[in-house]
């Protein structure tokens, strides 16, 4: 769920500006004219080059992943300007913003159905700012990437039980009568990516989903995939859409650790424990998110209690979530200090807006962001920072801030970012087994690792993309305060503990073991043998 800004962050185009611009009002509701909602070609116009003149004075573009794939954000915006101006109904006006904002291929940004605003048909899966969006419908497959070559390609991972799918295995060749290329392609525009591989992470999830982040035109009402077997024999079949409580999955394809045993489980993570004692333990990581404190000090509690704490820690987190507070549960799973995550502002209309907003949230109970806990005091760093530091700057015209430990978390702004282990922590190595499937908070978590040497990292990169935050504004269109969209901006670097920007660019792995159809089934295996092999010779 996401909740806008207030008032002073909700865009108008004033009627004054919209006749400047050369734009008659629009027509009434049914008439052969525009409707209020979608407004005219001139009001559209007005908007486009209103999102991108915003675009270029608040968003925090990284280089590093421009160049890594040869993108200009504000050219690729500047493609879609016909499309924006020649989308006179709501569905379409709602899927040309969407790919807009995918444009800048930032894998955060979001465009959100807001009240009173453009209406879909059918919104299930989209971001709304209240309440909650329909699930969506899933097919009984789950369908992955193969990242064994350098050729597109995405295989069958699972079925569900019951289900007459695909073998597992199977290349799909063609999506919904369309070439596996083609269908990659279309789809691509409306899924916000910051790496090549996250995005083909989250098309491979998309593709057996009946999600309104794609128009209609990319959704029918069955999947329909042409599969090649080993074999190399095809075959086409017809998939219908389930609720997902009414599918029931083996696991096969996510991650399984046999000969070990749960004995703690909490949102945060499951612990796993060989059941014949090997020296090593599994934390398979789900995410940073509102219960992580409380759930790191209880691991640490147990481990502590049956002698654990010496083991080699092997922590997977290709499932995980984002959130915040990484550097806390570093400080207890692993034995060395560290260099954490810093960031910075860039400077614009809206730092004042989001510094008052980060004033408003801890005088409550302490920063929030989310709802996720943002700092470990009670917000005093964070705002001295801002009001110290980034108001000055502001006030100088100065392009970006100084860069601070990531959000005043877990230091002041004067500190030079090397936290401690906690008094109780884990003892022995750490090893980490990635994937592309989740970033933010977690590319940062894996980046404190790999950048300060602590443990070895095998499997892939995580997806790559973090900032310091996202501004969130209502674009609105006619004179009187028509809401359309929430739209996003990401206003602030990510700087790893090497000094790169984080954005787009994900560390290397140590052993780079990549997700194929041909390993499947044993995937998780052979990442845990790897991870502990390096581990034991990691200095």
């Amino acid at each position: 769920m996401r909740t806008f800004p207030p008032t002073p962050s909700m865009v108008t185009l004033s009627l004054a500006a919209l006749l400047a611009a050369g734009c008659a009002e629009p027509g009434p509701e049914g008439s052969g004219s525009a409707s209020r909602r979608v407004g005219n070609e001139s009001m559209r116009a007005a908007l486009f080059e209103s999102i991108l003149a915003r675009t270029e004075a608040r968003e925090a573009f990284s280089p590093v992943k421009n160049e890594s794939l040869g993108l200009d954000p504000l050219e690729a915006m500047r493609a879609l300007r016909d499309r924006v101006v020649a989308a006179d109904t709501e569905e379409d006006l709602y899927y040309a913003l969407a790919a807009l904002s995918a444009a800048r291929r930032d894998r955060h940004l979001d465009v959100i159905l807001v009240p009173g605003g453009l209406e879909l048909a059918d919104s299930a899966g989209v971001e709304v700012s209240s309440g909650d969006a329909p699930e969506p419908r899933r097919a009984g497959v789950r369908v992955f990437p193969d990242y064994g070559s350098g050729e597109l390609a995405y295989f069958v991972g699972e079925v569900a039980e019951g289900v007459d799918g695909p073998p597992v295995g199977s290349r799909v060749l063609e999506v919904n009568g369309m070439p596996v290329q083609a269908w990659h392609d279309a789809a691509a525009v409306y899924v916000p990516h910051s790496t090549e591989a996250g995005l083909r992470w989250k098309l491979a999830e998309a593709m057996t989903v009946s999600s309104a982040i794609f128009p209609p035109a990319l959704r029918p009402e069955e999947l329909t995939l042409v599969v090649a077997g080993g074999d190399g024999a095809e075959a086409e079949h017809r998939l219908a859409w389930h609720a997902p409580a009414e599918l029931a999955w083996s696991g096969l394809s996510e991650p399984r650790y046999p000969g070990t045993r749960n004995v703690l489980s909490t949102p945060t993570y499951d612990f796993l424990v060989p059941v014949d004692p090997a020296g090593h333990v599994v934390l398979v990581w789900y995410g940073f998110r509102e219960t992580m404190v409380p759930d790191v000090d209880r691991l640490v509690e147990y481990a502590a209690a049956n002698d654990l704490l010496d083991h080699t820690l092997v922590m997977d987190v290709t499932r995980s979530r984002g959130g915040s507070l990484g550097p806390y549960a570093m400080q207890r799973l692993q034995p060395r200090p560290f260099r954490t995550t810093f960031g910075n502002l860039r400077l614009s209309d809206v730092i004042q807006p989001f510094i008052d907003e980060k004033r408003a949230e801890a005088a409550e109970e302490g920063a929030m962001d989310s709802g996720v806990p943002e700092v470990i005091d009670d917000g005093t760093w964070l705002l001295d920072w801002l009001e110290a530091d980034v108001a000055p700057a502001l006030a100088r015209g100065d392009a970006y801030s100084n860069s601070v430990p990531f959000k005043s978390a877990h230091a002041p702004r004067d500190s030079d970012g090397i936290l401690e282990p906690a008094p109780v922590h884990f003892r022995g190595p750490i090893a980490i087994i990635s994937g592309p499937s989740g970033g933010s908070h977690l590319d940062q978590f894996v980046s404190i690792i790999s950048d300060n040497g602590l443990g070895p990292v095998v499997g892939m990169p995580p997806g790559g993309y973090s900032n310091t935050w996202e501004w969130e504004e209502t674009l609105t269109l006619d004179p009187g305060g028509q809401p359309l969209v929430g739209f996003m901006w990401n206003i602030g670097h990510t700087l790893r503990p090497n000094g790169e920007i984080l954005e787009g660019n994900p560390v290397e792995v140590d052993e780079w073991i990549p997700l194929t159809a041909d390993n499947v089934a044993d995937y998780y295996g052979i990442l845990l043998d790897r991870a502990l092999a390096l581990a034991e010779s990691w200095n």
